[in-house]
């Protein structure tokens, strides 16, 4: 497993599957690589610094958990914090992105977002 640092990287997981849960928004998309990738993006309208690097490191240690079970091969796995992921309980983290994963395993993902 390693870790997008690229902008590219996560301009192209946007072109793949979406997954919108409370807590996040998962976005899936293949890439040419032999291993499973992932990234995190928490924008400032989430909160301060201390709330946005709260909410990586929760994130990040649900990915390091999960992905290697669950995640789906040769593809980037891209977190995006939503306002109310931080009070969201782990566990609860834990169960929406399980079935996030599960639905992007099955290639069921939401409709694409509207323009404004």
């Amino acid at each position: 497993m390693s870790v997008l640092t690229r902008r590219a990287d996560f301009l192209a997981a946007n072109r793949g599957l979406r997954v919108a849960r409370p807590g996040f928004v998962l976005l899936v998309n293949p890439n040419s690589r032999e291993q499973v990738r992932f990234g995190i993006t928490v924008t400032k309208k989430i909160g301060n610094a201390v709330v946005r690097n709260r909410m990586k490191r929760r994130f990040r240690a649900l990915l390091r958990e999960m992905l290697p079970q669950q995640g789906l091969p040769t593809h980037d796995h891209v977190l995006i914090g939503r306002d109310g992921g931080v009070e969201r309980d782990f566990d609860k983290l834990r169960e929406e992105l399980a079935a996030a994963l599960t639905r992007a395993a099955q290639g069921k993902g939401d409709p694409p977002r509207r323009r404004k």
